[in-house]
């Protein structure tokens, strides 16, 4: 058994377009005033309410639900009009495919919904690639381990046998509370040494050395 749980935005897909549009409608709503895109992206990967109350430390309760409930709003209308964009980073689908080939289990854990993972990897024809999926709709923000344990479980993985692969330190401070081993990635939304600074065992820069540390 050999686990392999992946991040889903900034790791499988570039999203970052849609959070930022959704947020900045979410801080309108909410009259937080203009959000900070560049730490906009750095949260990313967060459950939503706690990454708006990273973004705006001093909203209030009623300002934080608004903010939510708005971004939720911007994010479900840009899908249904068909103006989100959330394309794979190029060699992920061929990535994928091979690591289940050669006998890995697949997973994802993301702060994003259910909805949001499963229209993701549907529109993308990778949804009978992965044994278990986990999203922020039905545990605690990373870095909490409860997704990555729950992954776990669902394979019937160890933690020896399992690793974490992600573009933040959220994902690689999950790994580490989760008791696994975990692989940085170096086109999502923190710099590489941030990554291994955390604990990443490696930041791969392509596909192909991603494969290669996942296999060393």
């Amino acid at each position: 058994m050999r686990l392999a749980v992946f991040d889903c935005d900034g790791t499988l897909s570039d999203g970052q377009a849609g959070v930022c549009n959704a947020m900045a409608v979410a801080f309108e709503t909410a009259e937080l005033g203009e959000p900070d895109m560049h730490q906009v992206r750095r949260i990313v990967g967060l459950s939503l309410p706690q990454a708006i109350r990273s973004l705006a430390p001093d909203a209030d309760e009623d300002q934080l639900l608004a903010a939510v409930e708005a971004y939720k709003a911007a994010f479900r209308q840009s899908r249904e009009d068909g103006s989100l964009r959330e394309p794979l980073f190029d060699g992920i689908p061929d990535l994928l495919r091979r690591l289940h080939g050669s006998g890995w289990t697949l997973g994802v854990a993301t702060g994003k919904s259910d909805r949001g993972l499963n229209s993701t990897l549907s529109v993308n024809g990778l949804t009978d690639l992965f044994t278990t999926l986990h999203t922020a709709d039905r545990h605690p923000s990373k870095p909490h381990p409860a997704m990555l344990e729950a992954a776990m479980a669902d394979a019937g993985a160890g933690r020896m046998d399992t690793v974490m692969i992600g573009d933040t330190v959220y994902d690689i401070q999950m790994a580490a509370n989760a008791g696994t081993r975990s692989v940085g990635v170096a086109w999502g939304y923190h710099e590489p040494q941030e990554l291994l600074d955390a604990g990443a065992v490696g930041v791969a820069q392509t596909m192909e050395e991603l494969e290669a540390l996942l296999n060393g």
